[in-house]
């Protein structure tokens, strides 16, 4: 077996752990978006490092559920510097700055992913954001998060402060393969996270059609038709939603 073959096998046990395990928890997220969208509110979403691309999985995307708001900012993602970005993900007062920015209130939904969930940034906005009444749900690996401390001045882990946690199956570190040498490689954690985020959002969509209120998708934009989809789509929510025009 090669490590192409040990990576691919590695996986599928984990999302296979994940379907076994988190069932129930994935079912609540669904329902709790569905209500957060049939009563208007948004779905906002947040990561930090890697994490970002989780934040962005759901947004404006073929098949996407379009009242999502993804927290976004370039000093916490990786292209500016990915070094700094270590840094910022720690620093408590982007908090504050990132609430001014978007006005999460109750009713909304959060969504942080967070593999370690130790993080100043993602923990102390969980805290925030509930505050305010918004639902936060964590997307975090309970083995690593669940073996470390709370690197903020609240000691905690985001698993301590969110509404309800979706347990993405990794282990401490996220690279799952160790070789020869005695180290590791193979990140599981966006691959695995992805595939949950979009399983919540098929059910969302079938909540929906189940429970007859109206939620919008975006559809691919390089097939016929969907550029006038999601051209409506994208002038309906332009003012809620930054960065969606």
């Amino acid at each position: 077996m090669t490590a192409i073959d040990h990576y691919f096998t590695n996986l599928s046990a984990i999302l296979a752990r994940v379907r076994e395990t988190q069932i129930p928890a994935l079912e609540s997220a669904a329902r709790r978006i569905a209500e957060a969208v049939r009563d208007g509110h948004l779905l906002y979403t947040f990561g930090t490092g890697h994490g970002h691309l989780l934040a962005l999985e759901l947004f404006y995307r073929a098949g996407g559920l379009a009242p999502v708001c993804p927290i976004l900012d370039e000093k916490l993602m990786l292209h500016l510097s990915a070094a700094g970005s270590t840094l910022e993900e720690r620093d408590e007062t982007w908090v504050p700055r990132l609430l001014d920015r978007y006005p999460l209130s109750q009713g909304d939904v959060l969504i942080i992913s967070s593999n370690s969930g130790r993080n100043a940034v993602p923990v102390l906005l969980a805290q925030a954001a509930r505050e305010r009444g918004t639902f936060v749900i964590a997307l975090t690996s309970m083995a690593h998060s669940s073996s470390v401390s709370g690197r903020n001045s609240a000691g905690l882990r985001l698993f301590e402060v969110a509404d309800l946690t979706l347990d993405n199956g990794g282990i401490p570190g996220d690279a799952s393969i160790q070789f020869s040498d005695q180290t590791f490689t193979g990140a599981t954690s966006t691959a695995v996270g992805a595939a949950m985020l979009q399983a919540v959002i098929c059910r969302v969509h079938e909540i929906a059609l189940e429970e007859g209120f109206p939620a919008d998708f975006f559809v691919s934009s390089n097939i016929d038709g969907g550029d006038a989809v999601n051209n409506r789509l994208v002038e309906k929510y332009r003012d809620r939603i930054p960065g969606l025009e």
